[in-house]
């Protein structure tokens, strides 16, 4: 705001001239910011193709990429894996071929225990198999029973040889009953040379007869 001096000589030069000299203008605003402009909106268009028809292009570009065939990827695997497993798989884990495939048979049952050996055939004395030979003979006590009642007669016993010359399994056939165990008792202490069948000692059975008499 200038305000009109009249007696503006009377004033101090320096004073005057700071009255005489209006302050700067302000400056001018900002330029407003330019305005966006929104991209038009691309629209793609849908061109239908017959696979059995060749189109040529309607431009023919200058460069033509090089298509660089880079082979299929590595495998990667881990240590201790398995050749044919599978990517992204479980360490120590199965292959999916075993998993999909039917599960093995049972083991076969164990095979039967062999059957015992047969026992030893016994073979009889008589015909082309010779009596064995007796080595000890122990004559029996007879009874003071039979003895009193005057009992004489014969105990007829069959008796098996084994391969060691010793008598087993007696089986009394006939005699007395006052004379039978007298007889027994004293055939047990019998002793025989065993009896070879082709060179190999065999059980034998023969029959044994006991005689009992007075002149004992």
């Amino acid at each position: 705001i200038l305000i009109p001096l009249i007696s503006y000589s009377e004033l101090p030069k320096q004073q005057l001239m700071t009255l005489l000299i209006a302050p700067p203008p302000p400056p001018p605003p900002p330029p407003p910011p330019p305005q966006q402009v929104a991209p038009a909106p691309v629209v793609q268009k849908v061109v239908q193709i017959d696979p059995g028809t060749i189109v040529a292009p309607t431009e023919i570009p200058k460069e033509i990429a090089k298509i660089v065939d880079s082979g299929p990827p590595p495998t990667v695997g881990v240590v201790g894996g398995t050749r044919s497993g599978v990517l992204s798989g479980v360490l120590g884990g199965v292959l999916k071929a075993q998993e999909d495939a039917a599960p093995p048979p049972p083991p076969p049952p164990p095979p039967p225990p062999p059957p015992p050996p047969p026992p030893p055939q016994r073979i009889r004395v008589g015909g082309n198999v010779q009596a064995a030979n007796l080595l000890s003979q122990v004559k029996p006590v007879y009874p003071p029973l039979a003895k009193q009642a005057r009992i004489q007669g014969v105990v007829v016993l069959e008796a098996e040889i084994s391969k060691e010359g010793t008598i087993d399994n007696l089986k009394v056939v006939t005699g007395h009953p006052l004379l039978i165990q007298a007889a027994i008792d004293a055939v047990k202490q019998w002793r025989y040379k065993p009896t070879l069948l082709n060179g190999e000692p065999v059980p034998v059975v023969t029959t044994i007869t006991v005689n009992f008499a007075f002149s004992q």
